[in-house]
C-alpha cells in the first residue's frame, strides 16, 4: 500500500467515524493531509481520460477538507498586523520566495491546504480557497475568487471580480474545472461543477451553472447539464452573455427576454494561447 492509499484509508476512516475529541495524532494526520493539498500531490479533481467529463473527482480529498473544519476550533490569528478569527486548522498559507507564487500587496488570501503553483500571478484584492488547485502561469486579478476544490489549469486568466465557486459538499459532486490556457472575463460566475475545457474563453459578464443552457450558434446545438453530467463547455469556444426571447404567455406579451449565454465562435487552432480577451470578442 503506497503513503497516499494510507493516507486515503485514515483519512475516511476518521471521517466515517469521528471521535468524540479529536487526538494530536489526528491532527498531525491532517496536517499531513494539508500539507500534500498544499503540494498539489493529493487534489479535489484530476483529469481523468476514461471520464466523460475528463475529470474524476476524488471524494475522499473533500472529506479531509471536511475534517479539518470539524476538527478546528475558532482561534485569533494576526497576520502583517490585521486580525482575523477563523478554524485552527486553516490559517493562511504559509508562501515563501522560494514558492515563486507572485503576490501583490494589497489584501490578498490564499487559504492553507491549496495548491498554488511557482509562475502563478494574485493581483490584490483576491481570494483563494481551500482544496483549490491553481497551474503555473495563471493569474487570478483583482476581487476574483477561486473557491474551495476549484480546479484552475495552466495559463488561465480569471479576470477582476471573476468568481470561480467550488463545490466542496457534496463530496462526489464534480467541484468546478478551468482548464488550460482558458481566458474568463471580468464579472464573470462560474458555478455548481460546470468544466470549461481547453482555450475556451468567457466574455465579461457571462455567468455558468446548472440550470442556464448555452446556446451553440456555431454548432447548431445546445450545451446542457443533466443529472449525470455537469455543464460543458466545449475547447476553444468562445462565449458571451446573450439574451432569449420568452415564446409564450405573458412574458412574450410584455416583450421579455431572459439572460442566456451564447457560443458566438470558436477559437482557430492557430491561436496563440495568450491573446487579448478583447481581440476574442471582436
Amino acid at each position: 500500500m503506497t503513503s497516499s492509499d494510507t493516507l486515503q484509508r485514515d483519512i475516511e476512516e476518521l471521517f466515517a467515524n469521528p471521535p468524540a475529541a479529536y487526538s494530536q495524532s489526528h491532527k498531525t494526520l491532517f496536517e499531513h493531509f494539508r500539507a500534500q493539498l498544499n503540494a498539489g500531490a493529493i487534489r479535489a479533481a484530476e483529469p481523468d481520460p476514461a471520464s466523460a467529463t475528463g475529470w474524476r473527482v476524488n471524494a475522499w480529498v473533500k472529506k479531509g477538507i471536511l475534517l479539518g473544519f470539524r476538527m478546528g476550533g475558532i482561534v485569533a490569528m494576526s497576520e502583517a498586523g490585521a486580525q482575523f478569527f477563523d478554524k485552527s486548522t486553516y490559517p493562511l498559507r504559509p508562501i515563501t520566495i522560494e514558492d515563486r507564487v507572485r503576490v501583490v500587496p494589497g489584501g490578498s488570501s490564499i487559504r492553507d491546504g491549496c495548491y498554488v503553483a511557482p509562475g502563478v500571478t494574485c493581483m490584490p484584492p483576491m481570494y483563494i480557497n481551500v482544496g483549490a488547485y491553481v497551474d503555473s502561469g495563471t493569474m487570478v486579478d483583482s476581487h476574483a475568487l477561486v473557491g474551495s476544490c476549484a480546479q484552475i489549469g495552466r495559463n488561465c486568466h480569471i479576470s477582476a471580480a471573476a468568481q470561480i465557486g467550488g463545490v466542496l459538499e457534496p463530496v462526489g459532486a464534480i467541484p468546478v474545472i478551468v482548464e488550460d490556457d482558458v481566458l474568463i472575463g471580468g464579472n464573470c460566475g462560474v458555478y455548481e461543477g460546470t468544466v470549461i475545457k481547453k482555450r475556451a474563453v468567457l466574455g465579461s459578464g457571462t455567468i455558468l451553472n446548472r440550470s442556464t443552457p448555452v446556446y451553440d450558434l456555431v454548432r447548431n446545438t445546445i450545451h446542457r447539464a443533466t443529472d449525470e453530467s455537469p455543464l460543458i463547455i466545449p475547447e476553444e469556444a468562445v462565449v458571451v452573455a446573450g439574451s432569449r426571447q420568452v415564446a409564450s404567455g405573458i412574458g412574450k406579451e410584455w416583450g421579455i427576454a431572459l439572460y442566456t449565454p451564447v457560443v458566438v465562435k470558436y477559437r482557430n487552432s492557430q491561436t496563440d494561447a495568450r491573446v487579448q480577451l478583447e481581440d476574442l470578442l471582436r
